[in-house]
Formats: C-alpha cells, sequence, structure tokens
C-alpha cells in the first residue's frame, strides 16, 4: 500500500493542495532567480541605450558580469553545504536588494558589481531550487509539479518583458524599470516565503546516505553539452528586443519579442514531463539543440522581423526544454548523488555565458550567431554517442 504523506496535512486531498503550494513557491522562487535576477537586464537593456547610459559593447560587459557571478555561484555551490531553503531565501533578498539598487545613479562599476551579485544569488537559487524540489516534491509521485515549478523561468521572463513593456509605452526610464522589477521581485519573494519550508525529516535522512558521485566519460559529455547550450542560447537570450528593435526601426512593438520568448519558455516547460515520457530526456535534448540552432542562425541569414520573433518562439521554446531533460538527464548518470554533477554543468552553462556576449562586437550579431548555430548543432551530434536511456 502507498504511504501518504501526512507532514503538511492529515488527508490525501490536502498533501495534493501542499504539494501544489510548494511548487508553486518554487515557481515564484525561480522566477525572481531567472526572471529578474539573470534576466531582467534584457529587457531593460533597451531602454538603456535610450537614455544613453550605456552603449553596446558596455551592454554586453555587464551580462557577462551577471553570468560571471552565476559561474562563481555555481562554483560556490559545489564545495560549500547550505541547506536548500535557507539559501533560496537568502538568495531572494539579495536579488531584491540589487534589483533595486540599479535604479540609483551609480557609476559604471557599481552596475557591474550589482549585476555580479545578483548573478551569484540567481545560481545558488535555482541550484538550491532544484535541490529542494526533487526532495519536497518527490513525495507526491506528480511530476507535472516539478515542470511547474520550473515554468517560473519563463513565466518571471514574460512578467519582466511585459513590465517593461508597459514602462516603455509610458515613456519610463530605466531607472523606472529596474525600480519596478526590484518591487516585483520583493512581492514574488514574499509570497513564496513560507512555503520554502525544509525538507521532509525521512528524504533529508535518506539523503545523508547517498553514496559519492564518480566521473565517467558520459558525464563530462553532458557538463561540455550543456555548456555548448549556454554559449548557444545566450546571445538572442542577452539581445534579443535589441535585435527586435533594429529589425523594426524603433517601432515599440520590437518589446514584444521579449514576452514572446518567455511565454514560450513557460508553456513548453509544462509539456516537458510528457515529452520525456516519449522521447527520454537525451533524445529531447539534442532534438532541441537542433531546433534551437535554427533559431539562433534564422535572424542572421535572415534579418528582419518575422526571423526574430520566430527566434524568439524557437529559443525560447526550447530554453527551458533542454534545461529540464539535461539536469534530469545529469541526475540519472550520477545516480543518488547528483549535486556535484548538476552544479558542474551549471558551471559550465555559466562559463558559457560569460563568453557569448563578448563575441558581439559594434558590428552587429551575425558572425556570433553563425558561431553560436554550429555549436549547438555539433553539440546535438555530441549527445548521440551515449550510454542507453532506461526506456
Amino acid at each position: 500500500m502507498e504511504t501518504r504523506e501526512t507532514t503538511d496535512a492529515g488527508t490525501p486531498g490536502h498533501a495534493a493542495g501542499a504539494g501544489i503550494s510548494r511548487a508553486l513557491a518554487g515557481l515564484a522562487a525561480l522566477a525572481v532567480a531567472m526572471g529578474i535576477g539573470r534576466f531582467a537586464f534584457t529587457p531593460v537593456l533597451p531602454m538603456m541605450l535610450q537614455d544613453g547610459a550605456l552603449t553596446l559593447p558596455a551592454g554586453g560587459l555587464l551580462a557577462s558580469a551577471n553570468y560571471l557571478g552565476y559561474l562563481l555561484g555555481a562554483l560556490s555551490a559545489m564545495v560549500v553545504a547550505v541547506r536548500p531553503e535557507r539559501a533560496i531565501r537568502a538568495g531572494l533578498l539579495v536579488i531584491v536588494a540589487t534589483t533595486l539598487a540599479m535604479a540609483a545613479p551609480l557609476p559604471y562599476a557599481g552596475w557591474l558589481l550589482l549585476r555580479l551579485v545578483a548573478g551569484i544569488a540567481s545560481a545558488w537559487v535555482l541550484i538550491s531550487v532544484s535541490a529542494w524540489c526533487m526532495e519536497a516534491l518527490a513525495i507526491y509521485r506528480r511530476p507535472f509539479l516539478n515542470s511547474l515549478v520550473f515554468a517560473g523561468v519563463g513565466s518571471g521572463i514574460a512578467a519582466a518583458g511585459l513590465l517593461c513593456l508597459l514602462l516603455i509605452g509610458a515613456g519610463a526610464h530605466a531607472s523606472g524599470a529596474w525600480a519596478a522589477l526590484g518591487l516585483l521581485a520583493a512581492a514574488l519573494s514574499l509570497a513564496a516565503w513560507r512555503f520554502l519550508a525544509p525538507v521532509h525529516a525521512a528524504a533529508a535522512a535518506a539523503a545523508t546516505g547517498r553514496s559519492r558521485f564518480r566521473w565517467n566519460a558520459d558525464a563530462l559529455r553532458l557538463v561540455l553539452c550543456y555548456g555548448i547550450f549556454g554559449f548557444g542560447y545566450i546571445i538572442p537570450a542577452t539581445f534579443l528586443p535589441v535585435m527586435a528593435r533594429t529589425a523594426l526601426q524603433g517601432s515599440p512593438l520590437f518589446g514584444w519579442s521579449w514576452p514572446v520568448f518567455g511565454l514560450a519558455a513557460a508553456l513548453s516547460t509544462l509539456c516537458v514531463a510528457a515529452l520525456v515520457a516519449r522521447f527520454g530526456n537525451r533524445r529531447l535534448w539534442r532534438w532541441s539543440h537542433l531546433v534551437m540552432a535554427a533559431g539562433v542562425v534564422l535572424p542572421a541569414l535572415s534579418p528582419g522581423l518575422l526571423p526574430v520573433f520566430i527566434a524568439a518562439l524557437c529559443v525560447g521554446g526550447t530554453f527551458m526544454v533542454i534545461t529540464l531533460a539535461a539536469l534530469q538527464e545529469g541526475k540519472r548518470v550520477a545516480g543518488a548523488d547528483a549535486r556535484v554533477l548538476l552544479a558542474a554543468m551549471t558551471a559550465a552553462f555559466a562559463a558559457g555565458q560569460i563568453i557569448g556576449p563578448l563575441t558581439v562586437g559594434g558590428n552587429g550579431f551575425s558572425s556570433a550567431l553563425i558561431v553560436a548555430a554550429a555549436m549547438l548543432a555539433g553539440s546535438a551530434i555530441l549527445l548521440t554517442s551515449t550510454s542507453r536511456e532506461p526506456t
């Protein structure tokens, strides 16, 4: 007979409600960490360029500072042990503070430092939410809850993009956008706070008895391919609204490109459980790289509005599918002790993101997009030489 969870409530119905509440708390935490802590800069960048606060190369460096922070956060998560719920709460507080501080009239070096710290906090929240939900939601035996948690990334991206779109329409400046995003992050963090409870004692006790992870060729392959994914997607994920503004010659419609990206990410995440059941993690990851490669290269081959929005759909629609499929595949390959491999994959992903924006110069995006697409296609080939997935 199946054992029912009784920690949150005494009936299965209440337990199911508790599972949804926890999943929504994880969703809100990832919306703050990724939609704002990581990617708020993307929809705000055109406003900062319009205000004359940045040049495009300076914007790329500011983006890379955030990605460097993400790398440092992932590396530190490999060696520092903190209870997941504590790390999530601390990370959310840091993201709220650094986002609000971006509204202040600081020198460029101050902005670099703030985005660096926000990147560190974002990595900690993502890794900690991944660990927390794997334990806290496992007792409910509902794979959809994990997909719901990771829909927070796309939901946060879409919410930040729509908020910036409204502010652009109202004639707001970038400082006002940062302040509004900081308040949104605070509201979401407050809503999630009380549901970020410690993992059930039995699950925590089981975690302490796990065998240690050992590196092998397949694990290294996953780290490499996940790093290429970080490099490949980050150029459109950083500059998509700028590309759209160029294609639209300044029309306010360019602002819709980022909400489209986020909405595609959120909706595709909800389909991951069914897609994994049908194709398996590795095959889904491989084909998603090919779809993303097509979306990345399209604006370079055919500049214009439609290619940019198709790119938003292709890249946004595979971004979280790859993330979930890859992390689940990493957990399968690593076995019981998956923390080290997941953190290493996240660190490689972050390293790819640091390099990506730096390949964009003052002459446009085409060369960088072509290189990124080629690397994504090549990594899809690498993923065909693997150990067999369970059926």
